[in-house]
């Protein structure tokens, strides 16, 4: 066969149907449809269309200004949790316990029996430990010594406090 011929019906290189960009500064409307073909995909694939955002927001009770909290999301079944932060004065006060609870009881309402996340071995891990959740596994990250450490939990089992968290300023 020709060398032409084999050419001619070889895929097309990469680099001749599509360019690269690699940014640090991606414009949200590409990350949304990023997001969105991958749900569609999704979608079509399961049949089941029910990712939805999950935020537990903290706010400051004088400005009602948001000063932390939990983000993440829930799709086919399971809660994803992406980030849990709360400003230095407010931590060891129960408040993170109280955010993640929530979070955890609107995953289980929204049908989610299990939830995954990961976080830094100079993070969290402690936190999530003492919550019911256990380490998936370790990935070694810079600096030296540290770690990604991925964790989860089942959600089917009853919350201990009832159906819904208290907003008691108690809650440990």
């Amino acid at each position: 066969m020709p060398e032409s011929d084999m050419t001619d019906s070889a895929p097309p290189h990469p680099g001749t149907w599509a360019d690269l960009d690699v940014t640090d500064a991606p414009r949200p409307a590409d990350l949304a449809l990023i997001s969105e073909a991958l749900d569609r995909f999704n979608t079509e694939r399961t049949g089941i269309d029910d990712r939805r955002p999950l935020a537990v927001l903290v706010r400051d009770p004088e400005t009602h200004q948001v000063i932390g909290g939990l983000t993440g999301r829930t799709s086919l079944g399971l809660f994803f949790v992406d980030l849990l932060f709360l400003p230095p004065e407010l931590r060891g006060s129960g408040l993170g316990s109280r955010v993640l609870r929530h979070a955890e009881q609107e995953a289980r309402a929204r049908g989610c029996h299990a939830a995954v996340l990961y976080t830094i071995s100079f993070q969290a891990p402690g936190f999530y430990r003492r919550h019911g959740w256990r380490e998936l596994g370790e990935v070694p990250c810079d600096p030296p010594g540290t770690s990604r450490v991925f964790m989860t939990k089942e959600l089917t089992a009853p919350v201990a406090t009832g159906a819904r968290p208290t907003d008691g300023a108690n809650v440990a």
